[in-house]
């Protein structure tokens, strides 16, 4: 197996979708699978590691070509209706990333179905209480989780439609194979049509700022999040694209583009092995990658210790949180020389909302990141609409209540446009704390903090819940942490508040690189004491004194494993060792 994808006729010219293909429902987001299928039926949709790596790091792939995805999707699809499942029903996806987890997908969206996706890794309590919230009609799931659906069955009254991912029969409902066969026997079902305003999907937030949140997807949602995605970045049909992170593997096959599976967990990007990665982008000649910041973290450094690098890579992805230009600067000296390195910013309710490359983080904005006036996310999407409001820890809930600030002010970014998502589907009791109604408009306030600079460019300076406060005074912790950040044995650090909000101390917890950590107390006292020298000379951190080394890795979340709980951490505080120097 080369890895070379099959072009077919006409392949340079698929650069856009149709608006309303002949014979297809334009309004929903899996039809345009079958566009491509139409267009490249040959060609790979799917491939995915189909044993361990050979001599010489080569591997056999099972491989999905875009006609067999459509027909595939649309027998699953017929064979749904076929048993009775009707459109509008919620499904929960409980499969691991990878072909399968594609394939059922669209054939949920394709019955009008609203798929709910949750991250398994964010905690039994949390998962259970999350699709109990959901209500849903049914779960598409491996065995270990319909067994947990079924032991848990109380919770659960409305979930009779359920479809094991496996040939077991003693655990209700149907299995894939039978759902399958039912395509197969009535293939003449109509598939329905959904309007663009039709749920989609259900997505939980990471709950990195409280409990996850569901958020509702339509099917314009996704439309307009491809659009913005694949013109943004000039992504062409025939492009390779590694998919370090699943959500981005959805969209690559509405958009031409063929799938890599890599050899990995998605739930765990900072424990990737680089050199699995390596082979796959050798052997398949991958031209575009997407992954979280701690992903890449691990990469680079593996390159650096081993010389290998990734030639053919020119578009790689990374978000999830800040990416620093230290980062950004060592990732570009290991990929394709003209390459380019994009950092989009958003969140689970309105994505994509800005992006900035990488080579404008190096010479202009990384500098001013380093001494603490933020990290520049870049310029916004078309079609999108934001600003900046004072800070209020309550609802707003119409546009009489928000008081708009002057660019350079620090506040909360509010905003609006296609893919800012209008209500919670699970946990719509936040909708008054996040959504403010501007006549016919819904905007979303994202709970993070920054400001506007003189080209319409946001600065992220971090999360409102995380701010920390004592009377007049707030200390935000993006441009905080990055002053800690710039001594050469501190990895990533966190501010948290030490008492109630309002009279708090701030605290910096620092994780030293893994082959840095000091050894004993005496080490630990030196490092914190060339800390707190460093803060000293900042006019943002001079009143930082209270500076603890964290013993192992700072939680992090499981969607990315960037974004650090500094809610956990401020429950440790009393177990995290002080040190008077």
């Amino acid at each position: 197996m080369s890895g070379q994808a099959e072009e077919g006729p006409g392949c340079a010219n698929l650069t856009a979708d149709p608006a309303n293909p002949s014979g297809l429902d334009g309004n929903n987001i899996a039809n345009r699978l079958s566009v491509w299928a139409r267009r490249l039926p040959g060609a790979i949709a799917i491939a995915e590691p189909a044993g361990p790596p050979q001599a010489g790091g080569a591997r056999s792939y099972a491989i999905t070509t875009f006609a067999e995805l459509d027909q595939e999707s649309d027998r699953i699809a017929r064979g749904l209706l076929a048993w009775g499942v009707k459109p509008g029903m919620r499904v929960v996806m409980l499969v691991p990333f990878g072909a399968q987890f594609i394939r059922l997908t669209f054939a949920l969206l394709k019955a009008g179905l609203t798929v709910v996706l949750i991250d398994p890794g964010m905690g039994r309590s949390h998962l259970v209480r999350c699709l109990q919230l959901a209500e849903p009609d049914g779960f598409m799931a491996i065995p270990k989780a319909q067994i947990i659906r079924m032991l848990l069955r109380r919770r659960f009254p409305k979930s009779v439609w359920n479809v094991t991912v496996a040939d077991w029969w003693l655990l209700g409902g149907k299995s894939l194979r039978q759902i399958c066969a039912l395509g197969d026997q009535h293939p003449d079902i109509a598939l329905p049509t959904v309007s663009r305003e039709a749920a989609a999907a259900i997505i939980f937030t990471t709950g990195s700022t409280g409990p996850p949140k569901g958020v509702l997807y339509t099917q314009a949602t996704f439309h307009g999040q491809v659009d913005l995605i694949r013109q943004r970045y000039q992504i062409q049909a025939g492009t390779r694209d590694l998919a370090c992170f699943p959500l981005f593997g959805l969209f690559d096959n509405v958009m031409g583009v063929t799938t890599i599976i890599p050899d990995m967990d998605p739930t765990r990007p900072a424990e990737v092995n680089p050199q699995r990665l390596h082979e796959a982008v050798s052997q398949w000649e991958i031209d575009q990658a997407f992954g979280s910041p701690a992903l890449w973290h691990r990469v680079v450094t593996w390159s650096q210790q081993t010389g290998k690098h990734f030639p053919t890579l020119r578009r790689v992805l990374s978000a999830g949180a800040p990416v620093p230009a230290s980062m950004l600067q060592r990732l570009r000296q290991i990929i394709h020389p003209e390459a380019e390195v994009f950092t989009p910013y958003g969140a689970t309710e309105a994505l994509p909302l800005a992006s900035i490359e990488s080579r404008q983080v190096i010479a202009e904005t990384g500098p001013a990141a380093a001494k603490g006036r933020g990290v520049c996310v870049g310029g916004r999407f078309d079609s999108l609409r934001w600003q900046v409001i004072a800070i209020d820890d309550g609802p707003l809930r119409s546009m009489d209540q928000v008081q708009v600030l002057p660019n350079g002010k620090i506040g909360e970014l509010m905003v609006a446009g296609p893919v800012v998502t209008t209500t919670y589907a699970v946990r719509s009791d936040q909708d008054a704390v996040h959504k403010v109604q501007d006549g016919q408009i819904i905007w979303h306030r994202m709970g993070d903090v920054g400001y506007l600079d003189d080209q319409d460019q946001f600065w992220f300076c971090g999360r409102k819940a995380h701010r920390v406060t004592q009377g007049k005074k707030t200390w935000f912790t993006i441009p905080c942490e990055a002053v800690f950040n710039q001594h050469p044995v501190v990895y990533r650090c966190a501010l948290v508040g030490l008492g109630e909000p309002g009279k708090q101390e701030p605290v910096i917890i620092v994780e030293p690189h893994a082959d840095q950590r000091p050894k004993d107390r005496e080490a630990r006292a030196a490092l914190v004491a060339e800390l707190r020298d460093l803060a000293s000379r900042n006019p943002l951190t001079r009143r930082i004194t209270d500076i603890r080394v964290y013993p192992r890795s700072l939680p992090v979340d499981i969607r990315h494993n960037s974004k650090i709980f500094r809610e956990r951490l401020r429950n440790q505080l009393d177990r995290i060792e002080r040190l008077e120097v």
